[in-house]
């Protein structure tokens, strides 16, 4: 399976790519830092998971990016209080991140 036909990588890298833009200029190279690997990591993963031979280690990257979805949308919640994110962006990104995490889990357990 080529990931780059996978629905779920295609919306997870934009998702990194409009992070990665919006938060270009930020000084708090810490928080950037942070969020952007989270989100980075979601379709990284799922990219090494579909390059995989074996049924688990496909699972266990799913799960690993499902994982960093969930980290991305807690790290979005705290840059938007403190003025990092603007709302506007922040809620059209756990729209989809929430979409993207309900798609790993359905991924993930008919993945056989």
């Amino acid at each position: 399976m080529y990931y780059e036909k996978l629905d779920v990588w295609r919306r997870s890298k934009s998702l990194a790519v409009s992070v990665y833009k919006h938060l270009a200029h930020l000084r708090d190279f810490g928080f950037k830092d942070q969020i952007t690997r989270s989100v980075l990591s979601v379709s990284s993963n799922i990219a090494e998971g579909s390059e995989r031979f074996y049924i688990k280690e496909k699972k266990q990257f799913f799960s690993i990016a499902k994982g960093s979805i969930g980290e991305f949308k807690s790290q979005t919640y705290v840059g938007i209080e403190i003025g990092y994110v603007k709302p506007e962006h922040g809620k059209c990104w756990l729209i989809e991140a929430e979409a993207i995490s309900k798609m790993l889990g359905k991924y993930i357990s008919v993945i056989k």
